[in-house]
């Protein structure tokens, strides 16, 4: 696997936060949303691909890694968050509409950005947006991220992190899927990948109390994604590993209700990590006219 290019870096100052972002490549602006507490590194392994054509822009979202708050103890809204990818946008791309990819929350906060905003999105990739407020059976959703705050609150962050990562298997966040998540360690990593290992591992708690919360309490404007302005832009997408599992369901949903093929990567719900050239290849050609 060659080494990732070294990017352009920048900050931009944004109501209540510093965001870090980096720029690669020329050409059309891309953005690329990042999920969890992946940060702009999560995208270093397609990146540089996607730069042959495209300038590509990845960032630390608000309150993660290198992104700090103004207050620590802000609350997060998924509204807020859109709102940040659209500043980025205005600052890159500000006279022509960019192409956008999300995941998992950053799918979440892309989604908001297409119903606000349509006409600076020239096409939106939302890979597998925990949205979960839209099936049929969320009320189990929301006991179930009841039981991961409740665990976080009196067990502490890597039980809570247990529960959690068994309720998106579809083990409904108790039993065995409950069991205590092992932390990464940065031991013999080169620098820059330990680097990113306890990056991640400061932001789990901000993650998982703030972001996990909000964003999956989060349900999108359905009648705005059908309309024709919009939903020509959107393109739904899931794992092929991952089919079943808690946020592939809303994606495939989500495609079904709106008639539309569900765009199949590489790998699960972290198939971006796991299979890095494949899904980097699959989402070039999604970009494609």
């Amino acid at each position: 696997m060659s080494t990732p290019s070294t990017p352009t870096t920048g900050s931009l100052r944004v109501p209540g936060a510093t965001l870090h972002y980096e720029v690669r490549g020329r050409g059309p602006l891309l953005l690329l949303i990042p999920g969890g507490t992946g940060g702009a590194a999560a995208f270093d392994g397609v990146a540089d691909a996607l730069a042959a054509e495209y300038t590509v822009a990845s960032y630390d979202p608000r309150g993660l890694s290198r992104s700090p708050l103004d207050d620590p103890e802000a609350e997060q809204s998924v509204a807020e968050h859109a709102e940040d990818a659209l500043r980025l946008l205005d600052l890159l791309s500000p006279a022509e509409p960019a192409r956008v990819f999300g995941s998992s929350s950053g799918a979440i906060a892309a989604l908001h950005l297409l119903t606000a905003r349509p006409e600076r999105l020239v096409r939106l990739v939302a890979h597998e947006p925990p949205v979960v407020e839209v099936l049929q059976d969320a009320p189990v959703h929301r006991a179930f991220l009841a039981r991961v705050r409740d665990t976080l609150d009196t067990e502490g962050l890597m039980p809570a992190m247990g529960v959690f990562a068994g309720g998106l298997k579809g083990e409904g966040g108790e039993g065995r899927g409950a069991r205590a998540a092992e932390p990464p360690t940065p031991a013999g990593l080169p620098p820059a990948a330990a680097a990113r290992v306890e990056r991640t591992m400061g932001d789990l708690p901000y993650f998982l109390g703030r972001i996990v919360p909000s964003f999956m309490a989060y349900s999108p404007d359905l009648r705005r994604l059908e309309a024709e302005a919009v939903a020509d832009r959107l393109v739904l997408a899931g794992g092929r590993d991952s089919v079943g599992e808690l946020p592939h369901r809303p994606a495939a949903f989500l495609a079904e209700r709106f008639g539309r093929e569900l765009l199949q990567f590489p790998g699960g719900h972290t198939g971006l990590s796991t299979h890095p050239a494949e899904f980097g290849g699959v989402l070039r050609q999604a970009f494609s006219y």
